[in-house]
Parts: C-alpha cells; sequence; structure tokens
C-alpha cells in the first residue's frame, strides 16, 4: 500500500499561520519553536532587526513544513 504525502498543504497552512502546517503535521515542538522565535522577533523589532528576523524565520519555517 502506497502512502500518499501531501506536502503542499501544511506549507499553505504555515503560509497564512506561522506554525500551524508543522502542528498539522504532528511536529507540536517545531510549532512552539516558531511561535517563540516569531515572538522573541516582534519583541526585537523595536530595536530594527527583528523585522528581517521575523521575515527569516516565517520563510524558513515555510520551508520546513513542506519538506519535513
Amino acid at each position: 500500500m502506497s502512502h500518499r504525502r501531501t506536502h503542499g498543504v501544511p506549507a499553505l497552512f504555515s503560509f497564512f499561520i506561522p506554525g500551524l502546517g508543522q502542528l498539522v503535521k504532528g511536529q507540536v515542538s517545531k510549532a512552539f519553536g516558531v511561535w517563540a522565535a516569531l515572538l522573541i522577533s516582534a519583541f526585537m523589532s523595536v530595536i530594527g532587526i527583528g523585522f528581517l528576523m521575523g521575515i527569516v524565520v516565517w520563510i524558513a519555517q515555510i520551508y520546513d513544513a513542506y519538506n519535513a
């Protein structure tokens, strides 16, 4: 029996709600890690570097939801 893997759906979920793709795939600790990283980047945006860090985390978690 062949198991069909859908990578695009979790990536699409993560595109709109960061960490949701990891949560759907059962990777709860990764989802909490994404949320923590985005929370830290939100606090760091006060000094200017957080915005760039937030974009990097957002793109990385979409890539992870697609490939992991």
